[in-house]
């Protein structure tokens, strides 16, 4: 028996807009219940919508980044549903005229290589509000987030793997962050998952299976998205095995949740079609027009994306995998590493100050790299000081740690805390002298040769660091140590 997972993902992103989609109430996180309504995002009868020009052109050029064909054309439609929380009993979305659609992302895999997916469509809707049920005898409803501007992004079903999975919505995250068309926190739900799930199963006597697709909705993590995707993929396989009447012929497709605390998925309800929605257009919407003017502005504000990026890291500059993947973690760390290396500093240099220990400070203080305090002129300039010898590796993490609270040059903040290496090679030659004078068994050891002499070498130079307090420059010494010892 021969099995493939088969999965294509809807993706919900929140544009980062100050209003909402079809209305001027704010767009707020946490804010008090139903306090940002209006009779517009309310559903009552007379309002009508009004289109947020801004959400319209963040979702071209997100279309953009993802390589997609922009359509010059597209209408609104109804898609007509009930839920509490929708109190239009309809939703604006697009249905048969999206704003985008034909296009593809690269995703990183773990070997290194990377692999495309394709993307069926992008359009443009808006989102519903929230049913709140924790803690209470009963449900509320709270409809802050109702015509909350969203970009659904449905790709093709080209991802054979929970990791895979996991790669796009990383490298989704970090393309709609760079463009700063979204905050893309999903502790505040600006990202949401559906994977549509099934599995190709070929039997033994050469039989073609397929098992019916299940859909896993709102999933906000990327914990939550690789550990449904690798749940169904167990389970449609246990399913199919048990009973070889699960298959897309015979059983209905599902909708289900998602159980964090059991790392299950549990069944909700039969999966929806698009003729249950009963789209039709919206007759209080006009369609969209988007000219070449408008298009070109929006191309000329699309900057490097983050993949893109990388690549150019590794290649231009050559540093790692890890290294490049750490700094175009979010845009303004890219720009600020970017710019400390323009500014003449060593790229590998910087790069190890940066992923070393800004990332240490950034992890604890819960910010950015480019946030950590530090102006790029700094770190430039205490990168160059290192490569000069004139502050070494060891009191280069002091004087980074006393630039996050000092906005002097490194070169100041060493001399003023005695960081400055020592290079002066009079000065060390005598303190070379002294401490082969003092230490004549360690000596012999070394002029003789064999399996002690690298041991004795090491303890010579260790005595003059020692007398120096770590400030000499530890090639000097060792030249200088290998000279007098031959």
């Amino acid at each position: 028996m021969q099995s493939e997972l088969v999965v294509g993902l809807e993706i919900h992103v929140q544009l980062a807009t100050q209003t909402k989609m079809f209305c001027g109430c704010k767009l707020g996180f946490d804010d008090p219940p139903n306090s940002n309504v209006c009779p517009v995002c309310l559903g009552l009868p007379g309002s009508l919508p009004v289109i947020n020009r801004q959400a319209y052109a963040y979702s071209v050029k997100t279309a953009l980044a993802l390589n997609c064909e922009i359509a010059p054309f597209t209408k609104w439609d109804r898609k007509s549903y009930y839920y509490p929380d929708l109190p239009k009993n309809y939703q604006i979305s697009q249905y048969d005229f999206p704003m985008s659609e034909h296009g593809s992302i690269e995703i990183p895999l773990e070997d290194g290589t990377t692999k495309t997916v394709r993307i069926l469509r992008a359009h443009l809707e808006e989102d519903a509000g929230k049913n709140v049920h924790e803690g209470l005898p009963h449900s509320r409803v709270d409809l802050n987030r109702a015509g909350t501007p969203l970009l659904e992004i449905v790709t093709e079903p080209d991802l054979s793997s929970a990791e895979q999975c996991k790669s796009l919505a990383v490298e989704l995250q970090k393309i709609v962050q760079f463009l700063g068309v979204s905050h893309a926190n999903m502790q505040m739900g600006h990202m949401r998952f559906e994977p549509n799930i099934n599995m190709k199963i070929i039997d033994d006597d050469g039989t073609e299976y397929r098992t019916p697709i299940c859909e896993v909705k709102n999933l906000n993590s990327f914990r939550a998205l690789e550990g449904a995707v690798a749940y169904e993929q167990w389970r449609h396989l246990k399913e199919w095995k048990k009973n070889r009447d699960f298959t897309a012929q015979k059983q209905s497709k599902q909708n289900l949740g998602w159980d964090e605390s059991k790392m299950q998925t549990v069944f909700q309800r039969g999966k929806e079609e698009a003729h249950d929605y009963r789209y039709f257009p919206d007759p209080d919407l006009v369609p969209v027009v988007i000219d070449n003017a408008w298009l070109a502005e929006i191309q000329s504000d699309m900057g490097e994306l983050p993949l893109a990026m990388k690549l150019r890291f590794v290649e231009e500059y050559g540093l790692s995998d890890y290294d490049a993947g750490v700094l175009t973690g979010d845009r303004e760390s890219a720009r600020y590493f970017d710019e400390a290396v323009k500014a003449g500093a060593s790229a590998k240099r910087v790069a190890n100050l940066l992923s070393q220990q800004g990332l240490r400070i950034a992890n604890e203080r819960d910010c950015r790299i480019s946030e950590i305090g530090i102006s790029v002129e700094q770190i430039a300039d205490l990168a160059k000081r290192i490569d000069e010898g004139i502050i070494n590796a060891s009191a280069a993490v002091t004087v980074f740690e006393k630039m996050l609270d000092d906005d002097q040059d490194p070169k100041t903040i060493a001399e003023a805390n005695n960081l400055i290496q020592m290079s002066d090679t009079g000065e060390l030659e005598t303190m070379v002298d002294e401490t082969i004078a003092a230490n004549e068994k360690a000596v012999a050891e070394f002029q003789a040769g064999g399996k002690k002499a690298g041991k004795a070498r090491g303890f010579l130079l260790g005595q003059i660091m020692q007398k120096t307090k770590g400030q000499a420059n530890p090639q000097i010494v060792g030249d200088l140590l290998d000279k007098k010892l031959k």
